[in-house]
């Protein structure tokens, strides 16, 4: 199934979600940064739990490049808040329950898996600088992911 993303030279579209402390993040106060925008399934998941890690263990290379990290998935506050305790991530969660962010980005959508369709989040990430999608990871390798996106920057 070939998927459409955002491509370079796009505008990075603008949101308002709550973050995993449910506290409102508004992306127009990050459109003169750089932002690593990663997509993520669902919290606690073994190969999300990997790249989460990854992020995580490189953030502070990613600060030293200049680069914010931002993580999303679709599900609430609360469950992002634990996910982000127990594996003490330092950068930013936000939800997106009712999947208008994640569709605007074009990481939600029809997939496949064992025959089965239904609706989900895609493995993406999107490399923003000042608004601009300047990069998009649509094959993630989950292990070496944030390594990746550095070598690259």
């Amino acid at each position: 199934m070939n998927q459409e993303f955002l491509k370079p030279g796009d505008d990075a579209p603008d949101f308002t979600l709550p973050d995993s402390n449910n506290n409102i993040f508004s992306f127009k106060n990050y459109k003169n940064k750089n932002v690593v925008l990663w997509f993520f399934p669902k919290a606690n998941t073994p190969g999300w739990i990997i790249e989460g890690q990854g992020f995580r263990d490189e953030f502070k290379s990613f600060q030293n490049k200049n680069y914010n990290i931002i993580g999303v998935s679709a599900d609430t506050p609360k469950k992002q808040q634990a996910f982000v305790k127990k594996y003490n991530f330092p950068y930013l969660m936000l939800c997106d329950e009712n999947h208008n962010m994640l569709k605007d980005y074009k990481a939600w959508g029809l997939k496949k898996f064992m025959g089965r369709e239904y609706m989900g989040i895609f493995r993406i990430t999107y490399i923003i600088q000042k608004g601009e999608i300047k990069q998009v990871y649509d094959k993630v390798k989950t292990k070496s992911h944030a390594e990746d996106i550095l070598n690259n920057l």
